[in-house]
């Protein structure tokens, strides 16, 4: 029975945790933006720069290289993923940002330098660009059929991605969501508040004075859609994730994780497939397990995954775009990951 209340304590301490730390600055600008792509941005131009029919490496280069630039975790960028993909996007479009947001975003890549040197971030940045596309081409062809039905009933178009007003209100979203972990990268928590409630007021009067209400409340809609569908999984995978958490001994993760082998990578692997990482979270925990002898392949290996994918991104992912295709990226990004440490172990020495 106390190892049962443990275990409960575990799994609402890491809820508490999230909920305290991410849901207010990250999870409530990211389903915005995702309720204001699908709602503003021309589904006829999205198709077309990004959509099935698109060429696989001009619109992978694109997702990959705007992916850089949203400093995101697992769970965050979710909202904002589905959201290119309900608005037309291809599926390997898609997926790219859903894995370099979390995997690779520049603020990560910076915070990655301070902590575990240049060798590091260079081999994070190259091993997660290469693994994208891979990852695009693998989903886009195991469900090309699909992605032909999905987009055969709508027209390309050579107008507008969105109107002006739109465009700002979306910029306005994205820095929205960005500032809080660019601005405040040390000090306490109600300094990101700060940035953030600056953010929301700036977003809100801007929408209030300039966007047509029915658009606003279309915008809505939209939003409460993926707070429905996403949200109460993130929070159940959450807890999950703590108590799996005080179940894992360290010193069995101390033990398995040195040298560079094969096994090493996989279990790196999985160990950052399996648990939550908020994004920046993960290079001082890496930092911690190599001071302890983990080697760099497995360190690489944790880097990429740990913040890439976790339990709750599986389950929401299997949620939002449905369990065939969550079935397809996990296994791919645990078999890449653990292909990609094991190589960088022999690489990096």
């Amino acid at each position: 029975m106390e190892i049962f209340v443990t275990l409960l304590l575990a799994g609402a301490v890491a809820l508490k945790d999230y909920i305290a730390l991410h849901v207010i600055t990250c999870l409530i600008p990211a389903f915005l933006l995702a309720g204001g792509i699908v709602t503003f941005v021309s589904r006829e131009t999205i198709i077309g720069y990004l959509g099935a029919a698109a060429r696989k490496l001009s619109s992978f280069g694109i997702a990959a290289g705007g992916s850089f630039f949203v400093a995101a975790c697992s769970c965050t960028v979710i909202p904002v993923s589905s959201g290119i993909y309900r608005g037309g996007a291809g599926v390997g479009a898609a997926f790219i940002l859903l894995w370099v947001a979390p995997a690779a975003n520049i603020l990560a890549l910076v915070y990655t330098g301070q902590i575990l040197g240049g060798q590091m971030v260079i081999a994070r940045l190259v091993s997660a660009l290469l693994m994208c596309f891979v990852v695009g081409f693998v989903m886009a062809y195991a469900f090309y059929k699909e992605e032909n039905n999905r987009v055969s009933t709508i027209r390309m178009s050579g107008g507008p991605l969105m109107s002006r007003k739109a465009m700002v209100l979306l910029l306005l979203l994205v820095a929205w969501l960005l500032a809080p972990n660019y601005m405040v990268t040390h000090g306490p928590y109600w300094q990101k508040v700060v940035v953030w409630a600056v953010g929301l007021a700036v977003v809100g009067i801007y929408a209030w004075e300039i966007i047509d209400r029915e658009k606003i409340k279309d915008w809505l809609k939209e939003t409460w859609w993926f707070v429905r569908i996403i949200f109460p999984l993130l929070l159940a995978g959450v807890f999950i994730v703590g108590i799996i958490g005080a179940i894992l001994p360290q010193e069995w993760i101390e033990t398995w994780l040195g040298g560079a082998g094969l096994r090493q990578s996989f279990l790196a692997t999985m160990i950052g497939a399996v648990t939550y990482f908020a994004t920046m979270t993960e290079a001082p925990f890496v930092d911690t397990l190599m001071n302890l002898g983990m080697g760099k392949g497995p360190a690489l290996a944790l880097l990429l995954t740990g913040p890439g994918i976790s339990l709750p991104n599986w389950l929401a992912i299997a949620r939002v775009f449905g369990v065939k295709k969550a079935l397809v990226y996990v296994p791919t990004i645990i078999v890449l990951g653990t292909l990609v440490g094991w190589v960088a172990g022999f690489i990096l020495g």
